[in-house]
């Protein structure tokens, strides 16, 4: 009989692990953690911040105000630190401005599992497999006027966890391909009465793209499509001295699991059911499929809140928290970060502390993030 051992990831940000069955489970949610440590160090956030190498993630459209010509980032975050050491994601960005008005880059990120034995019985030898996920991703920035731009993303999205325990059958990683469109808004600086100030404001639909199975007929799982909403504003108290503070909202984009025969019990027929809904139309059903009405659909929303301190841009201090639902998923952190910058290179460090009952795998973790930014400066006033 042939038998496919379909792993199952504990480290699912989106998990069962909520009070009721109504938390939203995705594929691929490796795609929601927070890949570099500047980001991390403000509560998981970066819609609305201003432009780093890492923008790709979090605001394509960042990149056409960013002040370097061209930079490039590399960061690694060790994940369930506290229980393996071989569970990390790995990320590489590049962008290019190619005038003042328009930027494109490129990026990689990569969620190694480390290896993993297989056997059906315990007398039986084992057979050792590296469970791996990845994205490759590009995006093209463009200003369609002095203070606002936009950018369209592409990513090709690649989960191999499925191994089969009999060799003779045929096991291929899942695939999938998604789009994002984002948008970005950078004010001039403007004198206030004790200090200068700019504002900042973001947006990103990411990860619009059909499900993905990992059988050919098989049941299919929606990507993790979010609604990103950030504003910020930068306090320039004098020439060396500048606070910045940012606030964000996430909202998923796929459809809550329900009750649909109304039995009581979220059974297989149930599934079955929302298995038809359509990536398309479950965009669409998030925002009115909650079963207790706009009340429920607010605790789908997620908000983060975050502070970067800088001094004459060369040493940074950062701090954050980010809140979900006790319902949905009841991640609740405080972050913490610091930067410290040299010429053309930057290192960044964050920290994260779990204050919800259930276990964050990236408590106690410490995140490292290294950035060249190189070629001439641009001047975005």
């Amino acid at each position: 009989m042939k038998k496919t051992l379909v792993l199952l990831l504990l480290v699912s940000v989106y998990s069962a692990t909520a009070q009721e069955n109504r938390s939203i489970t995705t594929a691929v949610p490796f795609l929601n953690i927070a890949a570099d440590a500047r980001s991390a160090g403000m509560g998981d956030m970066g819609v609305a911040t201003s432009a780093d190498a890492y923008s790709l993630q979090w605001n394509a459209a960042k990149y056409a105000f960013a002040e370097r010509k061209m930079g490039f980032g590399i960061s690694y975050t060790p994940y369930l630190e506290n229980i393996v050491t071989d569970v990390a994601l790995l990320n590489a960005n590049y962008f290019n401005k190619l005038n003042d008005r328009s930027a494109f880059a490129f990026g990689l990120r990569y969620f190694g599992l480390g290896e993993v034995e297989l056997r059906q019985t315990i007398d039986e030898e084992g057979t050792t497999v590296k469970p791996n996920e990845f994205v490759l991703e590009g995006a093209y920035s463009l200003k369609l006027s002095r203070q606002f731009s936009m950018a369209v993303s592409g990513r090709f999205i690649s989960s191999n966890l499925k191994f089969p325990l009999d060799p003779s059958v045929d096991s291929k990683a899942a695939t999938a391909f998604a789009v994002d469109v984002s948008g970005f808004y950078y004010s001039p600086e403007i004198a206030y009465n004790n200090y200068d100030g700019r504002w900042r404001a973001g947006f990103n639909i990411s990860n619009l793209g059909s499900k993905i199975a990992y059988d050919q007929g098989g049941q299919e799982n929606f990507l993790p499509a979010n609604l990103k909403l950030g504003v910020g504003f930068d306090f320039i108290l004098d020439q060396d001295n500048v606070l910045s503070l940012t606030t964000e909202f996430n909202k998923l984009l796929v459809p809550t699991p329900q009750d649909f025969n109304e039995d009581g019990q979220i059974d297989s027929q149930d599934n079955e059911r929302y298995q038809q809904i359509s990536f398309l139309e479950g965009v669409f059903d998030s925002f009115n499929d909650a079963p207790d009405g706009f009340g429920e659909e607010l605790k789908e929303v997620t908000w983060a809140l975050g502070a970067e301190y800088s001094y004459q841009n060369a040493f940074m201090m950062r701090a954050g928290y980010f809140n979900e639902n006790e319902l949905k998923g009841a991640r609740k952190f405080f972050s913490l970060g610091a930067g410290f910058k040299f010429k053309a290179t930057q290192v960044d460090l964050s920290y994260l502390f779990s204050t919800s009952k259930i276990k964050n795998p990236l408590e106690n973790t410490l995140r490292f993030s290294l950035t060249f930014n190189l070629g001439e400066e641009f001047f975005n006033d």
